[in-house]
């Protein structure tokens, strides 16, 4: 069985050791350090040393490094650091298209690569273009603060509180263009990491659709969200069930579990609910 992909992936920023050794105490699936937004100009250099120090650290089982966009200078200063044992992967912020993630595959020797990619207008067209299978692409996730100051938005809200159109369309595109690619679709923050009903009623919903993580801001969201993300004794009962009756009747194209009629369909949905339970 393949290891279940992270549910929770919580940014941290790398300038401060204090709030990596609260990243570090939390139950987070994968530690995102952050050199690009969450970081001032003048840290950067900073953050990038305390990233070097880190090596002998117990943090987490994942460890991800979000550089600075591509072809900017910080982003060649941070390519240094990929040759690190510790980092599991890097994060590409203001992805445009599978070819950004060619481009930095080339330069860092094809470590894994979890490219965010709404963050622009241009990106919006290009979300079915992740689909290579030589790409070393684990994951895609989506941003709107970056995409609303990309498109001159005032509000990203429209008036009753919830999204706007153009950044729900932005979501479902990449939901839609990561399952296309192969890889982990991974829902955006919540930026109110105090409203943890708020939190939760997201992530759940996110799950729902088909999202199997989800970034944190906060160590107070790591819990909420992986707790969203995990199957339930009775999903996973069931979801066992469908397997069993396949396994059972190799040839069907149809049958009947818990009184429902199930198809190739249920049966691929109750593998993937087995694969993140293994968790």
């Amino acid at each position: 069985m393949s290891e279940a992909p992270p549910r929770s992936w919580l940014f941290v920023p790398a300038d401060s050791e204090k709030k990596i050794a609260k990243a570090c105490d939390s139950a987070a699936d994968a530690i995102i350090f952050d050199l690009e937004d969450s970081v001032a100009p003048e840290r950067k250099a900073t953050a990038r040393d305390i990233l070097k120090g880190l090596g002998k650290r117990s943090c987490g089982p994942q460890w991800w490094v979000r550089i600075n966009p591509l072809r900017t200078d910080e982003h060649r200063r941070d390519l240094k650091l990929i040759g690190l044992a510790d980092i599991h992967g890097v994060v590409l912020p203001k992805a445009e298209s599978g070819g950004d993630v060619l481009e930095l595959a080339h330069r860092t020797g094809n470590i894994p690569i979890h490219a965010i990619v709404t963050e622009t207008a241009a990106s919006l067209f290009g979300l079915l273009s992740y689909r290579d299978p030589k790409s070393p692409l684990a994951a895609m996730s989506w941003g709107a603060e970056d995409l609303s100051a990309a498109l001159g938005a005032s509000s990203k809200y429209d008036a009753d509180g919830g999204l706007s159109f153009t950044y729900r369309m932005a979501r479902s595109l990449c939901l839609a263009g990561a399952v296309a690619a192969g890889v982990q679709p991974v829902d955006g923050v919540f930026a109110d990491f105090r409203d943890e009903a708020g939190l939760t009623a997201e992530a759940a919903a996110a799950a729902r659709e088909g999202f199997t993580g989800k970034l944190a801001i906060h160590p107070a969201q790591v819990d909420p969200i992986n707790a969203a993300f995990t199957p339930s004794a009775d999903e996973i009962v069931h979801a066992q069930g469908i397997i069993a009756a396949f396994e059972a009747q190799p040839g069907a194209g149809v049958l009947s579990v818990g009184g429902k009629m199930v198809d190739l369909p249920h049966l691929i949905q109750a593998r993937r609910v087995v694969e993140r339970s293994s968790r």
